[in-house]
């Protein structure tokens, strides 16, 4: 497609007065729930919030393109044989192009590096608007994906990622672990550690009976006794969430009064239910299912514990929910999460068996205790995780990479004639 022959003319001078617009680009959209939409649908409610007007493009699942209010989708097929549920863009619709660059975008913002993140780049170098773009995921630890060797893979990923981000503006990313990574990979774009807020009205304890009784009933569902501690994990089940270890580490706590929740589906279940019938364990683990994205704050409220051991997280979203939700935290060492677990305080972070049982069992044994974490652990959040923060410190990027460009080529956004 000939992007140039869309090209809007000059700006009037009446636009200088509206609202910012802003474009934000993701191949991972409602109904998928993982940390990429979650992050997404937080930063366009905030940026909302604070007078931007903001629309998103995404990719459809299905071949038919549409606009509905707010969010365009592109026709996608399946990518489902790389990637469990993940989608690859057809050829862009013209008319949706226009109606985009009619709108004129001040700032293209994109959160995904493949489809959508093509029609990024064209919407900003053809409106000369700046483009920032989050890099969420470490697709080293993907590797197993699309490598037989994991150094290979790595160094597959470094060159993809300098070449994708060696046109943006800025690069936002959620945790410093990521900006080192970037840095080792050789990216040369100006980095700002931003983490991804939370919603804290939504992502909090039972405020009365009748949540606490839906959190009883929750249980009750899952067969778990009222006397058990339940030990949750909110998650795709993929083998780079590296919850066989978890399954490892309760059957090496072999701690009967406790109970194991997996919330969420995906690719690995059969292999981990599997592993927890050859260690004994399959009366201690229960598979919940992929929950509502709008429901999923139940889920926390119902558990005692929130646990985990991937080493894939930029920043480990779900250990911040859970952590809002009055969880302490017992999870695999890893620098992204250095600022959510205040060593025995919010939780602990492991790196044997020996120290997760230590763990847990402090957890376990004293309830005092634990109740004294779970209050910290609010309070941890609210201090650290809200979302206007994350809202404000994006939009100062924006800002930023405008100011950054001469008002000459800032001018040449206009409303396509």
């Amino acid at each position: 497609m000939n992007l140039t022959r869309m090209r809007p003319g000059p700006r009037t001078t009446t636009d200088q007065h509206r609202p910012l617009r802003v474009l934000l680009t993701t191949d991972w959209w409602e109904p998928v729930v993982n940390g990429v939409v979650a992050s997404v649908q937080t930063l366009r409610r905030e940026l909302i919030a604070l007078g931007c007007e903001v629309r998103v493009l995404t990719l459809s699942q299905g071949f038919r393109t549409r606009h509905e209010p707010g969010v365009y989708r592109i026709g996608s097929v399946s990518a489902g044989m790389v990637y469990d549920r993940a989608r690859i863009g057809m050829p862009g619709n013209r008319r949706m192009l226009r109606d985009i660059l009619r709108w004129g975008p001040d700032v293209i913002h994109s959160q995904c590096e493949f489809s959508t993140y093509v029609w990024a780049k064209r919407i900003a170098r053809t409106l000369s608007v700046p483009l920032v773009h989050t890099y969420h995921t470490i697709y080293e630890d993907y590797t197993h994906y699309y490598s037989p060797s994991r150094t290979v893979g790595r160094k597959v990923v470094a060159s993809f990622s300098r070449h994708a981000l060696a046109g943006t503006d800025a690069v936002i990313v959620p945790t410093a672990k990521v900006s080192r990574l970037l840095s080792e990979y050789g990216v040369r774009r100006p980095v700002q550690v931003i983490p991804t807020g939370l919603d804290l009205q939504r992502f909090r304890p039972a405020a009365d009976e009748a949540e606490r009784a839906d959190a009883r009933a929750l249980r009750a569902r899952l067969g778990i006794d009222p006397g058990q501690t339940v030990l949750l994990s909110v998650c795709r089940l993929a083998k780079e969430k590296n919850l066989d270890e978890v399954l490892d580490m309760v059957a090496a706590a072999d701690r009967r009064d406790a109970v194991l929740v997996l919330v969420g589906g995906g690719p690995y279940r059969t292999e981990l239910e599997e592993r927890a019938r050859s260690l004994g364990i399959e009366d201690r683990v229960r598979f919940a299912g992929v929950v509502e994205p709008s429901e999923v704050q139940r889920w926390y409220r119902m558990g005692d514990v929130f646990v985990g051991a991937s080493l894939s997280e930029t920043q480990g979203l779900t250990f911040i929910e859970a952590l809002a939700c009055g969880l302490p935290l017992l999870c695999r060492r890893d620098p992204s999460l250095s600022s959510v677990v205040v060593e025995g305080r919010t939780g602990w972070q492991f790196e044997d068996a020996a120290q997760f049982t230590e763990h847990l069992s402090a957890l376990l044994d004293d309830p005092r205790r634990r109740g004294q974490m779970a209050r910290a652990a609010v309070e941890h959040a609210r201090a650290t995780c809200g979302a206007a923060e994350f809202g404000r410190r994006v939009l100062d990027v924006y800002q930023q990479v405008r100011r950054g460009r001469s008002p000459r080529i800032i001018g040449r956004q206009a409303v396509a004639a």
